[in-house]
This record gives C-alpha cells, structure tokens and sequence, in this order.
C-alpha cells in the first residue's frame, strides 16, 4: 500500500514578534478554556459528558499456554466471536479480514510471519507486530482454556517477535487498566469475601500493575499467572467484582506522595512480615533490601504480643489466636517428614537452591550433604516468620535464607511449604539420633502487606475497603491516580472520577515550578485558586464542600503562563479534609 508522506513547503519563514506569539496562544486557551467552562457549568444532568475521562492506562499482558508455563510461540491460531482483522503494525495495513469464529493461524519463519486461513496462506514474510482487533467481539485462542472453558478477551492481542529467542513471538493482550482488572479480581479473590474486600483487592491490583517490583518481560508488562497476577479475560467477569472495580475507578494506595509497592498474599496467619524481612533487592538481588515504611509487620489485633523469642513464636502458632485469619485453611497446618525421607529432599532441593545465591556454602553436589543432624531457625521476622535457616549434617552447615528459598527447601510431596511461618520440632530414636521431623507453620505465601483472607473477614465484620487498606499498609492514603498538567498544547486539561462514602476530599497540589493559579471544576462547579508558590511543601485545598457520596467528577485546567514545559502534578485524597481556600 502506498503511504502519502506529509511534508513542508520550501520557502522563506517569517520571524513573527514574540509578543504576537503569547497573544495568539493566548487568545486560543482562553477560548478553549471558555468552551470547557461553559459545558461544566450550564451542560444538565441529561447532557452527554462534557470532558470524556480517560479510559485508563493500557496494560499489556502477556497471554501463557494452558499449563502458564509458555509464554513464546512459533504458531498460533486466533479467533474471534465477532468479524475482526489482523493487522500488520509495521505499516499499518489490513493483511485479512475474518468472519466471526474462522480460525486464522499465524506462524513465524525466518524471523517474520506468515498468515493462513482454513490451510491456505493469505500473507507471508510480514515484519510484524501481527495485531487481531475486532469492533465488536472477543477474541480468542480456540484450544486455549481457563477453568475449564475457552478464554475470551477484552481489547486486541498483538504478536510480538521475541528479542532473544530465534522465530518466536509473544501473545500480548492490550487493554485498558479497568478492563484488565475485571478479568483478575475475581480470580485473585473469592467474590464470595464481599464487595468491601474485593474493592481492597483491586487497589491493590491496580497498584501492581502501575508499580510492580521488577519488570521481568521485554514485550508486555505483566504475566497472566501467579507469577504476576492471575489473569482468565472476560470470561471470568463477575457482576460483584465488575461493582467493586468500577466503585474504586482512579483509586490508588499512596505514601509520602507517590504509590506504594501494594504486596498481598492469601492468608498472612493472623501476622504480617516486615517488606526486608521477605523480599530482595530486584536491581541487584541484594538482600535484606532498602526498608518500605507502609510495609510494616502488623498483628490483627492489639492482644498479640510482639515476637520477640523463640518461646513467642512457638505459643502463637502452635495456637488459634483470634485473627482476621482464622477462617482460611492455610491458618495452620502440619507437615512431617521420616529423617530418611527428608535427607532425600534436603540433598536435592539444597542444591537446587544453591544457585539463588540464598543458600551458604553452595552445595554443588549431593554427596556434600551427609547425615542431618539438626535443624534451627537461627533468624526470624517480627512475625515469626522463618528468615534464615541452618540445617546441621556431619559434613556441612548450610544456611539458607528467604523465606522462598526455606519453603522450596523445606518440600513434602514435591511442594513447597506453605509459608516460612514455621517450627520445627523432632523426635528422636533411643541412641539419640533424629528419626522424625515436624513444622508446625502458620498462613500460606510471603505474609507482606494485605492478607486475602483476612480481608475477606474484615469486610464480613463491616470493614471499609479503605479500613481494610490502611490496616494491611500502615501510614497510606486513599487517593486519586495523580495527573500532571503542563501549558503544552492537550496537556493543559484533565478530567478524574471517583466515588466515596464520606463527603470529604483533599486536592494536592505539587506546585514546584510556581504556578500562580489553577481553575478546578467540582461536580460542574467552576472553583478558581489562586496558587502559594511553594517548592518544596505541597498545596492542600479543601474540596469537600463541593463533594458529594457516590460518583464525583473533577477537571482541572491550567491556565496559560510563560511556563511552557513545567508542570503541575495532582491528586485527591479521600477520607480527610484539609485547609479550606477561597475560589
């Protein structure tokens, strides 16, 4: 297909007056500015929306094979329920139309694709990405299931050539943020734990996505599986989570300003672990990694006592303390080995292990291991939780650190321990040996920042989702995803939703390059502030006066400066008020 190339026309360019210029742009602000004022303030409740908010982030998700273990392909067919296309994106051109439900098989060779339908080749040698996109369908893989039926999805997918792997190529499933939740809130909690706890569960979903850890993909953003988030498509969508996604529409988890590393795991056993406790530095494996200050270790009422000894861990867990826990089946539970049987675990999975560098010395081969002869936390977390474990043999002692590691360590029946919340406790034969070992352990994953369960019991109780949130991650605020605002051309204006309970908001305002004012739109209310030069300390303005209980909009408009490119960053905090200003 040929492309017309837009060009300029030679000729001599004018230098206009400087001051022509700032009156012109001027001029072309004021009247945009005009026309946004005008829709919110006389546009009626029946009117269409006057500033369509933005849809969200896009989110690229890269799509596995049945078993989540294969996330690169030579071939692969698609489908829709509805006609759709398939694209080649290097040039932008229609390679085929489909009909709904007609399979198109797409293959790589040499480095590009080629396109089939019904066996025969309709386009070969193309450069790619391969975009599938349909107007009014979901698409599909036809053998690829998720519990148990065909997956569908929202958006496009687009197949990308993998950057390190010869005639392979990624399934990426491009989304919206909001559309990308739907398909994993409810296949990363029950819907059954209420609509309070599964609104907690997608802030933090959201957060993960916004803020991940590390970013361990080269084509999309974030996995499908519990490596990342689980992820089904459309075919999981479930009318409780779609309310609870669509009621904490902007919604993020903040600390000191920007948003927090929003960790969860099912069931923490009635005590959360401190972030360093768990967790290593993703830039440099360096562990225990830089401290997070929302991620903090806390117990779920003010009865637990603090870990402070041995004797402390052992009457919590070896108990069932009253917890936000205690319905979930990983609250506690037992494992036991024969000492022959765990000898044969410890000498392969040690060594297995040694290559995370977690593990001290590195056992490089099985016959260093040797008879155990005892086993003992020698480090713990403020939960209890299991930091670094030393297995005595006659030949070695090995430590090993992390929790992850000591549970991949630590297996019975070829699975990992549930958690690293753990005792041990062995008996032994008349000549003294160990001839039985026993962990008693407590909650199921890592044990950081909130516990599923737990929060499915909070809600139960009555428990807010911003309760839930601020219980799980101390010191946080409720707030909207920040916006930017800059005098460049489309980037002077932005819109935000939200819905609260409480009439009670907070505009901050990050003003390090001086703007003097800023116009704020409330529910079509226009509000004119006049802006206090600080560079260092943020603006707080009281909008809950103007906030009302259930869906509020906000836009924000810049009004023209000399400041070309500086910018001016925004959110609301929910639940407080502050500073009243006046408009």
């Amino acid at each position: 297909m040929n492309r017309k190339k837009n060009g300029f026309m030679n000729g001599k360019i004018h230098m206009y007056n400087l001051f022509s210029i700032k009156l012109r742009h001027s001029r072309e602000r004021m009247i945009r500015r005009l026309i946004i004022l005008f829709l919110l303030i006389v546009c009626t409740p029946m009117c269409a929306e006057s500033i369509p908010a933005k849809n969200g982030q896009e989110v690229r998700v890269g799509i596995s094979d049945n078993d989540f273990t294969k996330y690169y392909f030579q071939d692969i067919e698609v489908s829709s329920t509805d006609d759709f296309v398939l694209i080649d994106k290097s040039n932008n051109t229609v390679i085929c139309e489909f009909l709904a439900n007609t399979p198109a098989t797409v293959s790589m060779k040499d480095n590009l694709f080629d396109v089939y339908m019904n066996g025969k080749e309709v386009a070969s040698g193309l450069g790619g990405p391969i975009v599938v996109s349909s107007d009014s369908g979901f698409i599909y893989i036809p053998n690829l299931k998720r519990a148990g039926k065909t997956a569908i999805y929202r958006g496009t997918f687009e197949l990308t050539k993998s950057p390190s792997k010869e005639d392979m190529f990624s399934i990426v499933n491009v989304l919206d943020l909001q559309s990308y939740l739907r398909g994993v809130v409810p296949n990363e909690m029950p819907v059954k734990f209420g609509l309070e706890a599964l609104k907690a569960q997608t802030v933090t979903a959201r957060n993960y996505v916004l803020k991940p850890r590390e970013k361990n993909y080269h084509n999309f953003d974030v996995c499908d599986s519990v490596a990342c988030q689980v992820y089904f498509g459309a075919g999981s969508e479930s009318e409780l989570s779609d309310r609870a996604i669509a009621e904490t529409e902007n919604i993020v988890a903040m600390s000191n300003g920007e948003l927090i590393l929003a960790l969860y795991s099912s069931t923490a056993g009635g005590y959360t672990e401190d972030y360093e406790n768990a967790f290593f530095e993703p830039s440099a494996k360096g562990f225990p990694p830089a401290i997070k200050t929302y991620l903090r270790g806390v117990p779920d009422n003010d009865k637990i006592k603090p870990m402070k000894t041995e004797g402390d861990v052992r009457e919590f867990y070896l108990s069932t303390p009253t917890t936000f826990d205690n319905k979930s089946p990983y609250f506690r539970w037992e494992r036991e080995w024969n000492v022959k049987e765990l000898e044969s675990v410890l000498r392969k999975t040690i060594k297995t292990n040694s290559s995370t560098g977690f593990v001290k010395p590195a056992m490089n081969d099985e016959s260093e291991f040797g008879n155990l002869r005892s086993i003992k936390v020698i480090r713990r977390g403020v939960s209890g939780k299991a930091v670094a474990v030393e297995v005595e043999t006659d030949k070695n002692n090995f430590v090993i650190e992390k929790e992850l590691v000591i549970r991949r360590v630590f297996q019975k029946d070829g699975k990992a321990l549930p958690s690293a919340n753990i005792i041990f406790d062995f008996s032994r034969d008349e000549k003294g040996n160990i001839d039985k070992i026993t962990v008693h352990g407590g909650g199921f994953g890592h044990g950081v920042g909130m516990s599923q369960w737990g929060a499915g019991m909070m809600s139960a109780m009555g428990y807010s989702y911003d309760e839930i949130l601020k219980h799980y991650y101390s010191g946080i605020s409720i707030a909207t995803y920040p916006v930017v605002l800059t005098n460049e051309p489309g980037k002077d204006t932005d819109s935000v939703y939200f819905y609260t309970k409480e009439k009670k908001a907070v505009l901050v305002v990050e003003n390090k390059f001086r703007f003097s004012e800023l116009i704020v739109a409330v529910n079509a209310r226009q509000l004119h502030f006049e802006l206090a030069p600080h560079l260092f300390k943020p603006i707080e303005i009281d909008l809950s006066p103007y906030i009302k209980r259930g869906r509020n909009e906000v836009t924000f408009i810049l009004p023209y400066t000399d400041s070309q490119k500086k910018s001016l960053r925004l959110y609301i905090e929910l639940g407080r008020t502050g500073e009243m200003k006046n408009d």
